[in-house]
């Protein structure tokens, strides 16, 4: 087994030996305008360098000396960076422009004096002849005020590109004062990164960046450490790994999903893997074309029973596979789980939790839920950003493990229910996973089909009772229209679930009243069926109900109710008694 940042520094390395992956020492950059500088230093011309093919033009990116980490000091990029370091020029009032433009112009004077490159002695030139009242003038325009700039020799690639810069970018990097260290990353002594990099794109945390690995407080200088030497990882190790993490969350990617409040990032070796992968945890929905088409395919296949090696098998089972769960704390970001496992073990557990899901009749069409939507079912008002967080993680880790699912799920499932008076077919089918479950990992019998379908011989009283529930609103509604305010479901379901012997006397009663209401209208062979249906339920119980139920026979009351309610034929017209009905309640 390995860690997240070796997992992370290795990718780093395959990728960027393909150049998949900025050098060491690179990242990339919106850069929006080129000054474009003659030999002697002289600005020849601004060269705009936004992306128009969309709606906005748009910052271009572009692979450039790797940026400082910015928090309130000043701190100067190499061979570009925004207005106020480049120009000293900003459309923010006050500030410390001089100082910004003092920074840039030292460091460069600093790093290029002893070159002879052409174009690194043009850009020392231009920035000894600068001044900041030039920029009202053309060829300057408003519209570049903080934006970030590079420079280029006229004629010639941008300053950056240039070998020479390259030469004494990297020599810079090499010659830093940072202590060495036997690096937890690599196991090699090299010099230690004191600052982490910034990772972007984790939901909820800073627009600007997030450090993985951060040490800022007095406490951890008591041995004399201070910041990175706490956790000694190389400067090249934390390049790579930051680098590698951020092209994973970059917008676009199809290796980051976002579970509850988690940020779930997963790679593999092998692209196609992670393909099928993402589909697993977000399926695409049916109206999707193409690739997805496909993935959809393979996820109904597996859907069905069928192993990923007959499925895909130009993929190999034992494919390396690793998912790393992240989310925001404060300015810095916590990881939430971290699991490495094989591609074929992966898909073998998501078959497992979407058997255990399986419902009939099926509360989805096609693939089965993807995980962020099941959360949704336990979130009020049906708000990502209330997900109970702990969940979050804690589902993830039972799919990816194949282990027990929290009992917290179950007690959450139920509270929704209640609260939100619709039992609708996701939240029983998070009800029957989690007890089916549960009894195979206590028990070598096979739980395959138990708790799927109606089972009218099924002896369990919380199971019965959400049956004979079921019944009596039917006849409810067979007796009072669809059009009734409230049925025994808004009333009384809560207390019916939890304290059957204190409620269920009364519904039977007012359910034989209902009863010769439908007689009277609608006939007796309706008003017969459901009084059959009422009474085999009843004969499991004699004449006592129970007094109680506990809360894993609340489970099976909501499983009862489902399988009662949409899984026999009711009598009632087709558009009272559908699996959707209840959904739509939910969503409502």
């Amino acid at each position: 087994m390995t860690g997240p940042l070796q997992a992370l520094a290795a990718r780093y390395e395959r990728l960027a030996a393909k150049g998949e992956l900025p050098a060491f020492g690179y990242s990339s950059e919106k850069i929006s305008y080129a000054l474009v500088l003659s030999p002697a230093g002289n600005l020849l011309d601004v060269q705009p360098l936004l992306d128009t093919t969309g709606r906005k033009p748009q910052p271009r990116a572009m692979l450039v000396p790797q940026g400082v980490k910015r928090t309130s000091g000043i701190a100067s990029n190499f061979l570009w960076d925004k207005t106020s370091y480049v120009l000293g020029v900003s459309a923010k009032e006050g500030g410390r422009l001089a100082q910004e433009h003092a920074a840039f112009r030292k460091l460069h004077e600093d790093l290029l004096v002893g070159s002879d490159d052409e174009g690194l002695q043009a850009l020392l030139a231009f920035l000894r002849g600068w001044s900041p009242e030039r920029f009202a003038v053309p060829p300057f325009a408003p519209e570049m005020l903080d934006t970030n700039l590079v420079f280029r020799l006229d004629g010639d690639v941008f300053l950056h590109d240039r070998p020479a810069a390259r030469d004494i970018w990297l020599s810079y990097l090499g010659s830093a004062d940072a202590p060495k260290a036997m690096c937890l990353v690599t196991g090699r002594s090299a010099p230690v990164a004191r600052l982490h990099p910034a990772i972007k794109g984790v939901m909820g945390a800073q627009s600007a960046g997030a450090s993985l690995v951060s040490f800022n407080l007095d406490a951890f200088t008591s041995h004399g450490k201070e910041q990175g030497a706490n956790a000694p990882v190389s400067e090249a190790a934390a390049f790579g790994y930051g680098a590698t993490l951020n092209a994973l969350l970059a917008k676009g990617s199809r290796n980051v999903v976002r579970i509850g409040d988690a940020t779930v990032v997963f790679w593999a070796d092998v692209p196609e893997a992670e393909v099928i992968v993402h589909g697993l945890f977000d399926p695409p929905p049916p109206d999707e074309k193409s690739e997805a088409a496909a993935v959809r395919d393979v996820l109904e296949q597996m859907a069905r029973g069928r192993p990923i090696r007959e499925v895909r098998p130009d993929i190999a089972e034992d494919t390396r596979f690793y998912v790393l769960g992240l989310s925001p704390n404060a300015a810095r970001l916590s990881m939430r789980f971290w699991h490495e496992t094989t591609f074929g073990d992966l898909t073998r557990h998501f078959q497992e939790h979407w058997q255990d899901l399986r419902l009939e009749p099926s509360p989805w069409g096609g693939s089965p839920p993807a995980l962020w939507r099941l959360l949704m079912e336990l979130a009020p008002q049906g708000k990502a950003e209330n997900v109970p967080a702990h969940l979050a993680g804690e589902l993830t880790r039972s799919v990816l493990t194949g282990g027990r699912y929290p009992r917290a799920l179950l007690a959450a499932a139920l509270m929704r229910m209640r609260a939100d008076r619709a039992v609708n077919g996701r939240r029983v089918a998070l009800c029957k996973a989690v007890i089916v479950r549960e009894l195979r990992c206590n028990s070598s019998s096979s739980a395959e089909d138990h708790l799927v379908s109606l089972d009218r011989d099924e002896t369990n009283p919380g199971y019965r009772l959400g049956r004979l529930f079921a019944v009596l609103e039917d006849i409810q509604r067979a007796a009072l229209g669809w059009s009734v305010n409230a049925t025994i479901r808004d009333r009384y379901y809560g207390a019916a679930s939890a304290t059957p012997a204190s409620v269920f006397p009364l519904l039977i009663r007012n359910a034989n009243h209902h009863l010769a209401s439908i007689r009277k209208v609608r006939g007796g062979g309706l008003a017969y069926a459901l009084e059959k249906e009422m009474g085999q339920i009843l004969d499991g119980f004699g004449t006592v109900l129970p007094r109680n139920l506990g809360i894993e026979d609340q489970g099976r009351f909501a499983i009862g109710y489902y399988h009662e309610r949409f899984g026999r034929p009711s009598g009632l017209p087709d558009d009272e008694t559908s699996p959707d009905a209840t959904d739509t309640d939910s969503e409502s």
